[in-house]
């Protein structure tokens, strides 16, 4: 979103404690549902740190398809890996309970990048609070990163980019040249006849943005989109009555190319969506703590909407039969809920 004052943090946050707490708290929540979750590599960033992804799938006899989320890939946009955290403990505490849950889980596996811009992220919470690109070194090391988000090969480097390093929005050197891009592009294709839907989490604006930023010319299934993301936007507001508003981007944000969700709707996958979430501006990426939860609980309610519709749209007849009883769970969350900014 709109390009921030630069802001350096206190000494004393130099440490990647935020990543390390990320980190253990994956391998916790893998530890403590081993029968219904899996953490798995799935590449490196340039300053050599690991990307992993949890998935979450329901022993089944039968194939299943898949619903990716990822958190996080502009560094400063922190209620991003928040949500994704949350979204992780809210299935495993409740899929037992809530029968929409449970029904979806017995279709779909939930694959979750809590944070995908790692680098970025880590240099946010130790140098400059309002940094959002990853960390490549350009030009001899005269400025780094890229917008992982205007890095994709769809329609790169065409509109609403910058081909100066320095700039917020830089594209890179050419689509995916990003070690993170990469990783996370080779994997989507890799499964790509398997993802019905794809979500990117991001902040802020309050909108659920679908297909595409490069052109307003409509996908052909836009108004299966747009039918969709009103429904989730509807589920949001009920809770606490945050507004959102919903479109293309092209056409109720800006105009831009080489985002995620606009490439993977290219190569065939038919949902895919960029949530917005608080607020529209006053706080900005620095979201109070005491909005994080709620912000976290409406945010649920519209990506439940979403991956519902798509489990009863693929699998009308509903679930398929089951060949492990039900889990007994139990998780330990250690999800960052409070942050400060001098």
């Amino acid at each position: 979103m709109e390009v921030g004052k630069r802001r350096k943090l206190p000494l004393c946050t130099k440490n990647s404690l935020q990543l390390f707490q990320i980190y253990q708290w994956m391998t916790q929540i893998q530890k403590n549902n081993s029968e219904l979750v899996t953490q798995h590599f799935l590449g490196k960033t340039f300053e050599n740190r690991t990307m992993y992804y949890l998935q979450i799938s329901q022993p089944s006899n039968k194939p299943k398809k898949i619903i990716w989320m990822d958190c996080g890939i502009h560094a400063r946009e922190w209620i991003s890996p928040a949500f994704c955290q949350w979204f992780v403990k809210e299935i495993l505490q409740n899929y037992k309970s809530d029968p929409k849950i449970s029904r979806f889980l017995q279709n779909l596996d939930l694959y979750v990048l809590p944070v995908l811009n790692i680098d970025g992220y880590i240099y946010s919470w130790e140098e400059d609070r309002l940094w959002r690109k990853n960390r490549f070194p350009y030009e001899n090391g005269t400025c780094y990163g890229t917008d992982l988000n205007r890095n994709f090969n769809s329609s790169w480097g065409s509109v609403g980019v910058s081909f100066n390093c320095s700039s917020d929005v830089f594209c890179g050197s050419g689509p995916e040249s990003e070690p993170e891009t990469r990783a996370v592009a080779q994997f989507i294709k890799s499964k790509k006849s398997d993802i019905l839907c794809y979500l990117t989490i991001h902040s802020y604006g309050q909108l659920i943005l679908t297909p595409y930023g490069s052109t307003t010319t409509p996908p052909s299934n836009n108004e299966e989109l747009m039918q969709v993301a009103k429904e989730a936007a509807a589920a949001l507001t009920g809770k606490y009555g945050t507004s959102y508003r919903v479109g293309s981007t092209a056409l109720i944000l800006y105009s831009n190319s080489g985002s995620s969700r606009d490439w993977v709707h290219t190569i065939g996958i038919p949902l895919s969506y960029t949530f917005e979430l608080r607020d529209t501006g006053t706080h900005g990426f620095i979201l109070p703590a005491n909005q994080i939860q709620p912000t976290c609980e409406e945010t649920m309610l519209a990506v439940t909407t979403i991956i519902d519709y798509v489990d009863k749209k693929y699998f009308p007849d509903g679930a398929v039969v089951l060949t492990s009883s039900s889990l007994g769970l139990s998780l330990c969350l250690s999800i960052v809920l409070t942050w400060t900014v001098s």
